[in-house]
């Protein structure tokens, strides 16, 4: 199967507005655990199941920078649709509104919003949802830079 492309000054490109790119996966223990031990955030909200018990919640749940990070995968979608490299300039307005227990399956979604063609950017928005009751857990602008 073979993928069209763009260049970023290419006026086919603003086809891709308001196009949603989504990936689904359920988070796992083996997930939250080894992002916990490449950061160093052990917090016992994500390690501890006793703990978060006690504290009201159902369960240990995953780390808010996890869930954005599996994001990641659909701007990769996106950049490799353009020829000429891409980098991530960051996210803006990221809010974590709900918990996710190790065990729920999740859906992201990607959106592309705007081209900035004199900046050479691209502006997305990016959300998490729980899949089975689309309540959303995470929001964001993500912007991408053309080189």
């Amino acid at each position: 199967m073979t993928t069209t492309t763009y260049e970023f000054d290419d006026i086919d490109l603003a086809t891709l507005i308001d196009n949603t790119f989504t990936n689904r996966r359920t988070v796992s223990e083996f997930d939250v655990l080894g992002f916990a031990g490449i950061t160093g955030d052990l917090a016992a909200n994500h390690t501890d199941e006793l703990y978060m018990q006690e504290s009201g919640f159902s369960g240990r749940i995953a780390h808010g920078v996890l869930l954005l990070g599996y994001t990641s995968t659909l701007s990769t979608k996106v950049a490799d649709l353009i020829r000429e490299p891409v980098v991530s300039l960051g996210y803006d307005r990221v809010r974590f509104i709900k918990p996710v227990y190790i065990g729920t399956t999740i859906e992201c979604r990607y959106t592309l919003k705007s081209i900035d063609r004199g900046a050479r950017r691209l502006i997305s928005k990016t959300s998490v949802y729980e899949a089975n009751s689309e309540e959303t857990i995470l929001v964001a602008t993500h912007i991408m830079k053309v080189l």
